[in-house]
């Protein structure tokens, strides 16, 4: 059984409090958007297209509660903006809430009916889930062509082309054993949770043939803001010859941006590296440099960039997607 990271229907949200897993499966309601930035910024949620989705739903919760100015579309559009411009303080690396918010901009601009906002927002949905599968179609239909065995995850195992999955455990806050692990065991994935560190170790001696990763903000010219450790990967596939995927929606494409060092890097603060549990593993009087992402450039995205319009060389990525009206 796969696990949803949020849970909706109209005038109420829930989200999975990622902090806890595995210990604890708890679900914890989201009443409008000040909750919602609260579960981004504190990490219970993560994943840049989860992200844009808790930030647009929580937005619909308050609208269906009636907090919006609903009969003066002007007034409404101002209310929009400013609840999307706080939640887009939560994070700044990802793209995708951006994307998402200048889209819902629009679309309050150029239509007054409130029921109409309603289902746009919940249409997200829909077009997230439908995005997720032609990630995976693409994705696994074009390493399977180079690469026999390796491949997109899910859509990899429904084909019963996928022997196993080496999930990283994704320090300081365990994202991939807390929770990649988690949602692949419930997909009934074979799965094994290695240390960072390991990774290179792994693709030499344990037969690794592939390497995807995620990305919160892809720029004009193909770098990739990721998760940090992302870069390091991308490095030692090169290294070996192992090709580099990144899976992510076109609405993490972001033309505005000429190059990766241009996207903004959020930094956390380094009691996430110093303590563990609430007990302290590190001299507390030494430096801390805690970068919650890190940019891979464009060259070492040696497989492509999948994405559900197909998957491209990452220097065409945006200009391709531009070409056919995404993002």
């Amino acid at each position: 059984m796969a696990l949803e990271s949020l849970r909706y229907r109209r005038g109420s949200l829930e989200v999975l409090n990622q902090r806890l897993l595995p210990g604890q499966l708890r679900y914890e309601r989201v009443g409008g958007v000040e909750r919602a930035w609260s579960a981004i910024r504190d990490m219970e949620v993560r994943g840049a297209p989860a992200i844009a989705l808790l930030g647009c739903l929580s937005l619909a919760v308050e609208l269906a509660g009636g907090q919006g100015p609903c009969e003066d579309s002007g007034a409404l559009e101002e209310f929009v903006g400013q609840k999307l411009g706080f939640l887009l303080s939560a994070r700044p690396t990802a793209a995708n809430l951006g994307r998402e918010a200048e889209r819902l901009r629009a679309f309050v601009r150029q239509r007054a009916e409130t029921p109409g906002h309603h289902e746009y927002i919940e249409g997200l949905l829909e077009k997230d889930r439908r995005d997720n599968r032609n990630i995976g179609a693409h994705g696994a239909s074009h390493i399977l062509g180079r690469v026999p065995g390796g491949g997109v995850v899910r859509a990899l195992h429904q084909r019963g082309s996928l022997s196993r999955v080496f999930c990283t455990e994704t320090r300081p806050y365990n994202q991939g054993s807390r929770l990649s692990a988690l949602e692949l065991r419930h997909d009934g994935v074979p799965v094994t949770i290695i240390a960072d560190s390991a990774a290179a170790a792994a693709m030499r001696e344990r037969g690794v043939q592939a390497v995807v990763v995620g990305a919160d903000r892809v720029a004009a010219n193909g770098d990739v803001a990721n998760k940090i450790g992302t870069f390091q990967l991308a490095v030692a596939a090169r290294h070996m010859g192992i090709p580099f995927y990144v899976a992510a929606p076109s609405s993490t494409c972001d033309p505005t941006l000429a190059s990766g060092r241009l996207i903004p890097i959020e930094e956390r603060p380094g009691t996430e590296l110093t303590h563990l549990g609430g007990v302290l593993l590190a001299d507390p009087e030494v430096d801390v440099w805690n970068p919650s992402f890190d940019v891979t450039p464009h060259e070492l995205i040696t497989g492509g960039i999948i994405t559900e319009c197909g998957v491209f060389a990452p220097s065409e990525v945006c200009r391709e997607l531009a070409e056919r009206g995404e993002p």
